[in-house]
């Protein structure tokens, strides 16, 4: 066998993993309440029990998918040249990219524990998004004087503002993308500064 090639089987497997995540994408936009293992190994041209051997669960599949597409803007953090609060805008307009392609799947996948414990339970995918957000969030906690310590929190107020429901939402009410951005990151940037000025105060000693 040439050494210069990866074994068959591993082409296969990603192969296999990739029609399965195109698969299940397809199903939660066009038939949420029939996603299944079944249904999506069958979308995907494969076996059930092919399906089972790459992923366990369906549960374990459509965090795969919510996890590629976060790492796709994980990616395109890491790689975006700017910094300060260009740099969190830019990375804005890639989120909202995005959504325009997946977020009408995204949307079916809600975890049952909240972001903040699963932020600190290493939670994979909340990982991934701390991940991502990382630089541009913390670039933003320092052009407005947020202390590193409330990271946590800044991160937790990002996912609230710019879950995929939301977005969606206002964009369906009629706003347009740039309107939309514009609203959310002036609210985002409001909303740190409000969160740190109610943000207790160390006692100081008499």
């Amino acid at each position: 066998m040439d050494a210069g090639k990866p074994p068959k089987m591993r082409s296969d497997a990603r192969r296999n993993r990739r029609l399965l995540l195109e698969a299940a994408g397809e199903v939660l936009r066009t038939e949420p309440h029939r996603a299944a293992m079944p249904l999506i190994a069958e979308r995907a041209g494969l076996s059930v029990a092919t399906a089972y051997r790459y992923y366990s669960s369906l549960e374990d599949l459509l965090n795969a998918y919510l996890h590629g597409v976060i790492v796709a803007l994980r990616d395109y953090s890491h790689d975006c040249p700017r910094t300060g609060k260009a740099l969190f805008e830019d990375v804005v307009h890639e989120w909202f990219r995005l959504l325009r392609l997946y977020g009408s799947a995204m949307v079916q996948l809600r975890a049952r524990e909240g972001f903040l414990h699963r932020l600190r339970d290493n939670d994979v995918v909340i990982s991934t998004v701390r991940d991502a957000w990382e630089r541009p969030v913390r670039s933003v906690m320092r052009d407005i004087g947020v202390p590193d310590e409330e990271f946590d929190y800044a991160l937790f107020l990002y996912n609230i503002l710019f879950d995929p429901r939301e977005i969606l939402d206002l964009l369906d009410s009629g706003f347009s993308e740039e309107g939309a951005i514009r609203k959310m990151v002036a609210t985002y940037y409001a909303a740190l500064r409000g969160w740190t000025l109610n943000s207790p105060q160390p006692c100081r000693a008499r």
